[in-house]
């Protein structure tokens, strides 16, 4: 059974496009190492919150994505614009269009 995670944090205001901007870089290099589905979202009506949602094959691939040198400086470059309200849940994928 694949792996999910559902994420959102927020921005400092002002900075949630260039967040958003540095959590869509390199997602292609995601999908090799074990990762179905990587879906950042935002909303209208919201110019602070960011919604991360992912599919992996499973959660030991998602540890390991964490790890990697690319990951950690992109999250080293986010950090200073997040105002550290994070919430992020486990999930059981059951199942959807593109898993």
């Amino acid at each position: 059974m694949p792996y999910g995670y559902i994420a959102s944090m927020k921005s400092t205001p002002g900075h949630r496009d260039e967040v958003v901007d540095i959590l869509l870089r390199g997602v292609e290099g995601l999908r090799p190492i074990g990762c179905r589905s990587y879906v950042v979202s935002v909303s209208d009506t919201d110019d602070v919150t960011i919604w991360v949602s992912e599919v992996w094959e499973s959660k030991e691939q998602h540890d390991a994505s964490l790890q990697l040198p690319e990951t950690r400086a992109a999250i080293n470059k986010a950090m200073p614009m997040l105002t550290g309200e994070f919430t992020g849940q486990e999930v059981t994928v059951v199942g959807g269009l593109g898993v």
